[in-house]
């Protein structure tokens, strides 16, 4: 059980990763404020050294991890892209990317007590996630 919740546990946040990932890419070059282009940058390279510490965990139990739902992969480009046609301002980005690391602290919480008996190594990482999402969500609140 404790490998299958591991491999459960971290495939969604390799999910959450890319997503979160696509999402500051898809407003990067939208972006008008310098300090909210560098939060974005750098937030963005932490989601990277988190990405490669899962993919090593992944690669232990030999396994490719997961890619996010097209659904909502998809469902998230049609309100970007609608938002910022109506509206492109760095508020309106703050705005998205604030509703999306929300997003993924509900979704990765209920990842985390769905797989309780995932092994501590998985575990940390997806709170240092959470924690990551959770600090961008703040740091953002100036820019709304």
């Amino acid at each position: 059980m404790i490998e299958k919740d591991t491999v459960r546990l971290l495939r969604e946040c390799d999910a959450g990763i890319k997503m979160g990932v696509k999402s500051i890419n898809d407003v990067l070059d939208r972006v008008e404020n310098k300090d909210l282009k560098e939060l974005l940058h750098a937030c963005k390279d932490r989601h990277d050294e988190l990405d490669k510490e899962l993919q090593e965990l992944l690669g232990k139990y030999d396994d490719e991890g997961k890619d996010p739902n097209i659904i909502a992969e998809g469902m998230a480009k049609i309100k970007t892209e609608m938002k910022l046609q109506m509206n492109e301002t760095d508020n309106t980005i703050a705005d998205l990317i604030t509703d999306g690391c929300n997003m993924g602290v509900k979704s990765l919480n209920k990842y985390l007590n769905q797989y309780a008996a995932a092994d501590e190594n998985s575990k940390n990482l997806t709170k240092r996630l959470i924690n990551l999402e959770s600090e961008l969500a703040v740091d953002l609140r100036k820019y709304l």
